[in-house]
């Protein structure tokens, strides 16, 4: 479950430092890929702490059972991402038409800003070994879901 959990939170870190120190503005479909993350990392936080406490067993499988849900949920989300970018699905309504430019005006800072766009969801920011942040997200969370469910149902040692 540790593995899990630190997995989930650098994902989460790394999309952040993309978003903040490299400035890569996520789009609407960016944003919620990262809602199963928020999600799952306080459950699988809870999970330790009950395995630590000496809780029921039934009490980290669960958090450990949510975690997995979580990653199935973004794997899903990153995929249908991934093929907007590719072009195999529909562009959502609610993805954006680009980032105006902003004014450096006082007067008009506001209005500018309530004018900005979020980046398009068919756009990709970037590719990193042919993949997109989404096509990334798929492959972290299949690799991470593949650790809860050996977790959850494989052997213990």
């Amino acid at each position: 479950m540790m593995v899990v959990l630190a997995g989930m939170v650098a994902v989460v870190g790394g999309a952040l430092a993309f978003e903040h120190i490299g400035g890569y503005a996520p789009c609407a479909l960016c944003l919620e890929q990262r809602t199963p993350y928020y999600l799952g990392i306080p459950f699988l936080a809870l999970g330790i702490i009950g395995q630590w406490s000496r809780l029921p067993a039934s009490v980290p499988r669960g958090a450990l059972t949510i975690g997995l849900v979580c990653l199935l949920a973004t794997g899903a989300l990153g995929f249908y991402h991934s093929g907007v970018e590719w072009g195999f699905f529909e562009v959502p309504a609610t993805c954006g038409a680009g980032i105006t430019g902003t004014s450096s005006d006082a007067g008009s800072l506001l209005d500018s800003l309530s004018n900005a766009k979020p980046p398009r969801c068919d756009d990709a920011a970037g590719r990193f070994l042919g993949l997109s942040f989404a096509g990334w997200n798929v492959v972290a969370a299949a690799g991470l879901a593949a650790v809860a469910a050996k977790g959850l149902f494989g052997k213990p040692v």
